[in-house]
């Protein structure tokens, strides 16, 4: 039995482009995925509808498609088995007839497509079952009544129908794309000889483009875990410096401990010893339409070399105030409206009234955790807390990124067969989590991350790649 429209989430919102120019395009949350080239409409077709099955397997669930080309418009329901169905199309209208149709009726035969041809870089395992698929539309059209015959004398009388200019555009060309410039491939392009980038290249490329997009309207960030010491403000740290770097949007991480929190001690200080506290105090203030954007800079501490602001927690040293429900109300206004992604580091109570309403403003959960099973454990217990609570805590519980550091203790000094044991722990705690969220990104160890100031320079190359690919998960939730 066909899965049905109301059983399948609108989100994320996905679209299908197929132009008749030979070029199309899949985009998933607002980020535009270029579609392999094709031979003809048909194989751009099926290399869209790889790149969704794709995103569905990913999920791990059906997912809603809106499709767009020549021929027509319509919505698809997409399975992670390469199962399609259709739930509406509707034909472009006519421009023009050509020639006479035939006096007898015909129709055109259903074609059983066995598997949607994926691109060499993404294979797509072969489905137990398929969908009928007409061979000329995405999915079977709507069923019609049977054209009644036409005679010639009736096309004669016909009019030809002069095309407007609104349906042709000179803009035809493809997708440029650009020569590689990593490795022993970007050696060659440098010398002269042109050489398309690797895979490795063009996965890195989609990840700085998923980050560098602007979204309508703020995003706010949660990144929880009921455990101490499962690299929460890290993760904090090395989120907001990724996302500030590469979109250029105002980016404020936000230290929403109850009382006390580290974040202030792993990023740079500003000129001032100012809070959560004070900005809550001076609100009305900063709220005021009169007041001027710069302002904000007396209540938070900018990083000089990642590009993005922090907001710190109460350093009282009595640690005599916590942070209650409605300061996280009157905060999160003030730096929505003065930043467009907020990134939130949080405390270890899931209870804590502050802790729930981060959640209840929050557009993405990250669940950090290190290679330790009681870390791990922690995580499991946040995730399914908030999946019992059911609603948008479900939703968030569903849609979770999974950050896997290696443990702290993966150092050099540890022999090849430590090391080996560290990094496989690492990999099934990674896999234990993918059934249940919506990615799971690993992070090599580094002596950068552990103590001190963290800075994105600092870290070994392969690091920032992993945090990149970490950062392209979570924008993908946008």
């Amino acid at each position: 039995m066909g899965t049905t429209q109301t059983e399948v989430m609108a989100f994320p919102n996905i679209r299908a482009i197929v132009r008749d120019n030979g070029t199309a395009e899949v985009v998933v949350a607002g980020n535009s995925r270029i579609v392999p080239a094709g031979d003809s409409v048909q194989e751009l077709r099926n290399n869209a509808l790889a790149l969704i099955v794709g995103e569905a397997q990913t999920l791990q669930r059906p997912v809603r498609v809106r499709i767009e080309d020549p021929e027509g418009h319509g919505e698809l329901i997409v399975h992670p088995d390469n199962k399609i169905e259709s739930v509406s199309y509707e034909p472009a209208p006519a421009r023009r007839r050509a020639e006479a149709p035939e006096t007898t009726p015909t129709t055109v035969a259903p074609a059983v497509i066995d598997a949607v041809p994926a691109p060499a870089s993404e294979p797509v395992a072969a489905p137990a079952t398929a969908a009928p698929v007409d061979a000329r539309p995405w999915t079977p059209a709507p069923a019609t009544a049977t054209p009644e015959p036409q005679t010639a004398a009736v096309v004669e009388e016909a009019a030809p129908t002069r095309r407007s200019l609104k349906e042709t555009s000179f803009l035809v060309s493809a997708p440029v794309l650009e020569p590689a410039t990593r490795g022993w491939r970007g050696t060659l392009t440098r010398l002269g000889l042109r050489m398309d980038p690797s895979a490795e290249e063009l996965t890195e490329r989609e990840d700085i483009r998923s980050v560098s997009q602007h979204w309508p309207g703020p995003r706010t960030i949660a990144v929880v875990n009921r455990k101490g010491g499962a690299n929460k403000t890290p993760t904090v740290v090395m989120l907001s410096a990724i996302l500030a770097r590469y979109s250029g949007a105002a980016t404020v991480a936000w230290d929403n401990n109850e009382s006390q929190g580290t974040l202030g001690w792993r990023t740079e200080k500003g000129f001032h010893d100012r809070s959560v506290l004070d900005l809550i105090d001076a609100s009305t203030e900063l709220l005021s339409p009169s007041t001027n954007a710069a302002e904000i800079a007396k209540f938070v501490h900018h990083q000089t070399a990642d590009k993005f602001d922090v907001l710190r927690s109460d350093e009282n040293e009595e640690g005599d105030h916590e942070v209650t429900a409605e300061e996280v109300d009157i905060a999160h206004q003030v730096l929505t409206r003065y930043y467009r992604l907020v990134v939130m580091d949080s405390g270890n109570t899931a209870r804590a009234a502050n802790w729930r309403r981060m959640i209840d403003h929050t557009n993405q959960l990250v669940v950090p955790v290190t290679a330790i099973e009681d870390r791990a454990e922690a995580a499991r217990l946040t995730l399914q807390t908030l999946e019992s609570r059911g609603g948008h805590d479900a939703e968030l519980a569903r849609n979770a990124v999974v950050i896997v550091s290696e443990s702290t203790d993966a150092k050099r000094s540890m022999s090849g067969e430590a090391l080996k044991r560290a990094k496989d722990e690492a990999q099934r705690i990674a896999d234990g989590f993918a059934p249940f969220v919506r990615a799971v990104v690993r992070i090599p160890y580094d002596p950068a991350l552990v103590n001190g100031p963290i800075r994105y320079e600092a870290l070994q190359p392969a690091t920032q790649r992993a945090w990149l690919a970490a950062a392209a998960a979570v924008a993908a939730g946008f």
